[in-house]
């Protein structure tokens, strides 16, 4: 019997999502109007935070978990003004860092249509 591969094993494991989440927050650290969202003047922890949670959302290691607990992404994120500017500039730099990754298209179809959804999901304000 074949064994089951996850998302996280077939894009490159840690690796890739280290690659992701770095590139994503390069372009975060140059955009004034979502830089404001993130209140550390180090975005170290962000990055980490963001790529230990994709990791286990995936598929791999459960360590975001047993060091933050449950992940209520949208109870996190309810303190920041979240409307539809914001959800966009996050969507055009995290399009960026995973046209980047160069992954297969039905595996690069699968984490885009994740994150339309759940940058949708936490939008907080009128648009």
């Amino acid at each position: 019997m074949a064994e089951k591969v996850t998302f996280y094993e077939a894009v490159g494991g840690e690796e890739t999502f280290h690659r992701l989440v770095h590139r994503f927050y390069q372009g975060v650290a140059d955009d004034p109007d979502l830089r404001a969202l993130y209140p550390e003047e180090d975005l170290g922890p962000a990055e980490e935070r963001l790529r230990l949670f994709l990791i286990q959302y995936w598929g791999g290691p459960n360590t975001y978990s047993r060091r933050r607990g449950h992940p209520r992404l949208r109870m996190r994120h309810v303190p920041f003004v979240i409307g539809a500017a914001e959800r966009d500039a996050w969507l055009r730099h995290m399009r960026a860092a995973v046209e980047e990754l160069e992954l297969p298209e039905p595996l690069e179809k699968q984490l885009w249509d994740y994150f339309t959804m759940a940058a949708q999901s936490l939008v907080n304000a009128p648009t």
